[in-house]
């Protein structure tokens, strides 16, 4: 997967976002197919609704990120808390733009690519970068969490375009999505494409590879799913987000107690 420059995590100004590894990616592919599953679980299963789902949705992101950008330094849960948040939002967003809205997933999705360009865009020439390798400062942060928001929003517009409306089903649009993270791992290896510009391609790339997942567990056998439920599929896929946090956690309080302390020979 797309790997930038390892975050500092260490000293006075301490990046306040993951750092960018292969488990970043897969706690990401989790939490993105939660998202998916979970959002369809409160507007659908339990008959909610997509506007009222999400405004529940936005406003547990929105407290989750208040609470993130007050944090002086990485804390893990609440980092993944607030990328579950927009990814549940995320779904719930694109499910209201296309059915109450009556947009589209085509539609939909074309709106939201033109809203994630301006936001990078915005964020380039307002700050002069858009690397996530020090996310630190409330503006970065404003933008980071801005780009999530809107790229999880269109992974979702994106991956039910490919799974429903193209007629590719949920199979052949993995192996559609799954060809384009390929792409971009053979670029990060082998070109000298933008690290940056790799990892936010990457970053929109397995959010509709998280829904298409997320589709693939929860529609019935008759649809091309596999019938597991919503309930089920949050269930475990929040289970191994968890449990993946918890590893995170331990290996870097394992580095930390391996290395020698200040002023020992």
């Amino acid at each position: 997967m797309i790997v930038p420059t390892p975050a500092n995590d260490t000293g006075p100004i301490a990046n306040k976002v993951a750092t960018v590894t292969f488990i970043f990616w897969i706690m990401k592919i989790c939490a993105t197919t939660v998202g998916e599953t979970g959002g369809d679980l409160l507007s659908m299963t339990l008959n909610i609704g997509y506007a009222a789902s999400s405004l529940i949705l936005i406003g547990f992101f929105l407290v989750a990120l208040a609470v993130q950008m007050r944090a002086k330094r990485f804390h893990p849960f609440l980092y993944w808390a607030v990328i579950l948040a927009t990814s549940t939002a995320g779904t719930t967003i694109s499910d209201y733009m296309d059915r109450s809205l009556g947009l589209g997933y085509a539609t939909g999705a074309a709106i939201l690519a033109a809203l994630l360009v301006a936001v990078l865009l915005a964020w380039r020439f307002t700050l002069g970068s858009i690397r996530v390798d020090h996310i630190h400062r409330p503006p970065v942060e404003l933008f980071y969490w801005a780009a999530i928001l809107v790229s999880n929003t269109l992974g979702t517009a994106l991956g039910d375009y490919l799974a429903d409306s193209s007629g590719l089903g949920y199979g052949l649009s993995n192996l559609i999505i799954s060809g384009a993270i390929g792409l971009c791992v053979l670029g990060y290896f082998f070109t000298p494409i933008s690290r940056t510009a790799l990892f936010w391609a990457a970053f929109v790339l397995t959010r509709p590879f998280g829904a298409t997942m997320g589709d693939l567990l929860t529609k019935s056998p008759d649809k091309g799913g596999l019938g597991i439920g919503t309930a089920g599929s949050s269930a475990v896929l929040l289970a191994i987000l968890v449990g993946l946090i918890l590893y995170t956690i331990y290996e870097s309080q394992r580095k930390s107690r391996s290395l020698p302390s200040p002023g020992s020979n």
